[in-house]
């Protein structure tokens, strides 16, 4: 038999709370105010429900995952993923912490453009870059990252017409232990097919190949993961440098970084399994630097890093609308804001909290929003104080894709606060109104009167 590999045995804190006499508790300590500002007052000014972001921890989070990597290689370079939150404030606060920008689509590229970030700065990824999109990128001499075989020759097409050499990478897929396999972008490392757009980017002359590029998934939990990718990504550019004789100048390894977020059908809460950031950037950075790369040919370390930085940065504030009884007994609790704000509780059991004190009596329920649609579900089984109608809740840990996949349906967007480190609340973007909603609306004349 073979033997086992050691693996020195590692002490995690737990934070599945204080045990009583009754077991596990179950009451909740209320969330009465955010970064040092009410909650009540923050309804009472800008309505409910209502986003809240704390630049405080932003800063912290990105401060931490920076000293993270670089404690343990010479050369590291973040770059905010824009998808992940593209409010301007919020863009910026990562940008003066020293983040470049990641974009996947014309429509950020021009928001990071607009937020100041040089061209040079700004990472292309995506599988649908538009030729005057690529032009401009060239223009302006940003990293393109090459999705598809499709995409390469049109901007061979391009650069034939143009006297530059844009700075290109290749999106690389690959097989890391972790399934379903992200296939669907890039090139695929196994089969030969990363390396054969090597050569034909080489065999062009019309591109200068400066990076290998992967992002293997999304809330990824094994930092094995990351450990085989940056092995096959240091193989490609090892292989690089013996037949071209040219060094790989960075690795990205993308993001796909776990907030601390408790996945729905988990049996402990995401604070007690997902991994930090530093166990992330010992695997990779250690990866990197026994490979065997020489010391002055060491490449930048890309991370594009995204809802780990983010998502405990948001809160979700709202307010009771209802209780009732369903037909099977159970307490129900309606809520102002359901999945079309809250995207996020389809994947996530997210941590909910009375803004407000409560009594000690505590009972199972379902949190529904207002939809008008079964599937508006905030909780589908939550052990909380008997809330009222009237009573605040605080959601936590929403600061990632629910500002960006949030949808205007049967009720508006509302408004996105940010607290400064001052803790001064600043409005970072208005509710929608129904004027601006019908803004880029157009009646036919023929539907201009009706008669009723």
């Amino acid at each position: 038999m073979e033997k086992l590999k050691y693996e020195r045995p590692v002490i995690k804190k737990l934070n599945a709370g204080i045990m009583n006499k009754f077991g596990m508790r179950t009451e909740f300590t209320p969330h009465t105010h955010i970064e040092g500002v009410a909650v009540k007052d923050i309804i009472s000014k800008f309505g409910s429900p209502v986003f809240v972001i704390s630049e405080r921890q932003i800063r912290k989070n990105y401060q931490q995952a920076v000293r993270s990597f670089r404690t343990r290689y010479p050369k590291v370079q973040f770059a905010w993923s824009y998808k992940t939150n593209y409010m301007n404030a919020v863009c910026k606060v990562f940008h003066q912490e020293g983040s470049w920008a990641e974009v996947v689509s014309g429509f950020e590229y021009h928001k990071a453009l607009g937020n100041g970030v040089p061209g040079n700065k700004i990472i292309f990824n995506g599988p649908d870059k538009r030729e005057e999109e690529i032009i401009l990128a060239i223009n302006n001499d940003s990293l393109i990252h090459v999705d598809h075989f499709d995409e390469l020759f049109l901007l061979m097409e391009i650069v034939e017409k143009m006297d530059k050499r844009p700075r290109v990478a290749i999106r690389v897929n690959m097989d890391t232990g972790i399934y379903p396999m992200w296939d669907r972008f890039g090139f695929n490392y196994e089969n030969g097919q990363a390396w054969n757009a090597i050569n034909k980017i080489m065999a062009s002359e019309k591109l200068e190949l400066v990076g290998l590029h992967s992002h293997i998934g999304t809330f990824m939990l094994s930092t094995a993961a990351y450990a085989v990718a940056t092995s096959k990504l240091c193989d490609l550019a090892f292989n690089f440098n013996k037949k071209f004789g040219k060094a790989i100048q960075y690795l990205d390894l993308g993001g796909g970084f776990p907030s601390s977020n408790t996945l729905k059908g988990a049996y402990l809460p995401g604070a007690d399994t997902v991994p930090s950031i530093d166990e992330f950037a010992e695997a990779i950075t250690s990866t990197v630097l026994n490979y065997g790369f020489k010391q002055q040919e060491l490449p930048l370390l890309i991370l594009e890093t995204g809802r780990a930085l983010i998502d405990d940065a948001g809160f979700l504030l709202g307010s009771v609308l209802a209780t009732k009884r369903l037909s099977d007994g159970r307490r129900a609790t309606i809520l102002d804001f359901g999945v079309n704000i809250l995207f996020t509780s389809f994947w996530y059991d997210h941590k909910i909290t009375p803004a407000q004190e409560f009594s000690h009596h505590t009972e199972d329920m379902v949190l529904f929003g207002p939809l008008c649609m079964n599937i508006d579900v905030v909780r589908e089984t939550v052990n909380l104080p008997l809330l009222q109608k009237g009573d605040q809740v605080v959601v936590h840990k929403v600061g990632a894709y629910n500002m960006t996949q949030w949808m205007q349906f049967i009720s508006m967007r509302p408004s996105i606060i940010m607290i400064d480190e001052n803790e001064s609340m600043h409005q970072i973007r208005k509710p929608e109104t129904l004027a601006y909603l019908e803004s880029l609306e157009n009646i036919p004349e023929h539907l201009q009167q009706i008669k009723l």
